[in-house]
């Protein structure tokens, strides 16, 4: 029996890289040789020790991912295109470096870049991108997620300043920001403060014993009787506006990002499925291995052309939220069916470390329900489909 040299990269059946220019495809390849250098070799220890990189932080701002996508103060002022393809390439290593990535830009240094004053924009902005300060982003709540105008975090003036009181949990990056963008309850609606490590009565509190997105910090933030000058509220955020538009820039980078996660699960099931001999041949060469490779496949390419087409869009300015949430919901379902059934290929050596699929699938389960959980982005698509807003 003869056989084909098996695909080096699964998008590669749909000639995914033809629609990408010179410069995009540069720039995915420079990230995915950073990450092969600096992170994959660790990978499966900073997993199983549930540990992140701050170091590497300073290594991504020189490499011009933080805030990548926007213009000025530092930042690299790239297309969403090429934005998106970092993410899927730092995807495609650990959802955890994407979160990093994506938390860094698209919430703290994005909701500053668009509803921060100048002041705050000079600040932070330029150390943000250089990755020589870290920041969150402070909405969900223990008792508030998907219904953000829930929130009980409270700011009230006090002459000329405000007196900030609450809490936030599941922040990633918390535990180890320098600023965090936090979004409250105030007379006059929902506003964003710019809070500094260190501010009287500001605390963290990393969340431990995770299953998922262990290579990252994930913290609860608490306030009490924290006391913020004027200049530290964002002046030109008012209401829920603010907070989710930062969001979604976030899912933008996630429905790009899954793409990669799921293709790495897939190569991982490729190259075992050629090199694991039973019965005297490669599994790869029996049918319902090549049935279950083969699905996968056409469902990564759909998830991909799904991505290219909306960061077109999103180029153009012309992408609405609703196309953003069917981004979500579409790729983050079809990347976590992949690292499911990738791991099936795997047999037992699936649950080791040693091999993505089950790591990515772990992860998934994260990115699942953050950013907008499956049924609220499935809502989100039934509004735009019937003019109906299902959400009560």
């Amino acid at each position: 029996m003869s056989a084909a040299k098996p695909l080096k990269d699964p998008l590669d059946l749909l000639d995914i890289a033809s629609v990408l220019t010179d410069e995009e495809r540069e720039i995915q390849a420079t990230v995915a040789k950073f990450l092969a250098d600096r992170v994959r070799p660790h990978l499966g220890g900073w997993f199983e020790n549930a540990h992140f990189a701050r170091e590497l932080a300073p290594e991504l701002g020189k490499l011009g991912v933080l805030g990548m996508h926007l213009e000025g103060y530092g930042c690299a002022g790239t297309d969403a295109v090429s934005y998106g393809l970092a993410c899927m390439e730092l995807e495609a290593a650990d959802s955890g470096f994407r979160s990093f990535v994506s938390v860094q830009g698209s919430l703290s240094m994005f909701s500053i870049w668009k509803w921060g004053s100048e002041e705050q924009k000079l600040q932070w902005l330029p150390r943000l991108a250089a990755g020589e300060a870290i920041g969150c982003f402070g909405l969900t709540e223990p008792d508030f997620g998907s219904d953000p105008a829930g929130m009980r975090t409270r700011a009230v003036r006090d002459g000329g300043d405000w007196i900030l009181n609450g809490s936030k949990m599941w922040i990633t990056n918390g535990g180890i920001a320098d600023v965090a963008t936090v979004w409250a309850q105030t007379e006059d609606g929902i506003r964003g403060f710019l809070l500094p490590r260190g501010t009287p009565g500001f605390t963290t509190q990393d969340i431990k014993q995770k299953m998922s997105l262990r290579a990252s910090i994930t913290s609860e933030l608490s306030f009490h009787d924290v006391r913020l000058p004027e200049s530290a509220r964002l002046p030109h955020a008012k209401g829920l506006r603010g907070p989710l538009s930062c969001l979604n820039e976030a899912r933008f980078g996630i429905l790009f990002g899954v793409v990669g996660a799921a293709r790495d699960s897939l190569q991982a099931a490729i190259d075992y499925a050629d090199s694991r001999v039973q019965f005297g041949k490669p599994i790869s060469a029996f049918q319902l291995t090549q049935k279950k490779l083969a699905d996968m496949t056409v469902s990564l390419g759909s998830a991909a052309l799904l991505a290219m087409h909306l960061g077109r869009l999103k180029d153009q300015g012309r992408i609405r939220p609703e196309q953003i949430s069917v981004g979500k919901l579409n790729n983050v379902r079809e990347a976590i069916a992949i690292a499911r059934e990738c791991r099936t290929v795997l047999g037992a050596n699936g649950i080791s470390l040693e091999y993505s699929p089950l790591r990515h699938a772990n992860n998934l389960e994260s990115v699942l329900t953050y950013e907008g959980t499956n049924e609220m982005h499935t809502l989100v698509v039934g509004q735009a489909i019937t003019g109906y807003p299902a959400f009560r």
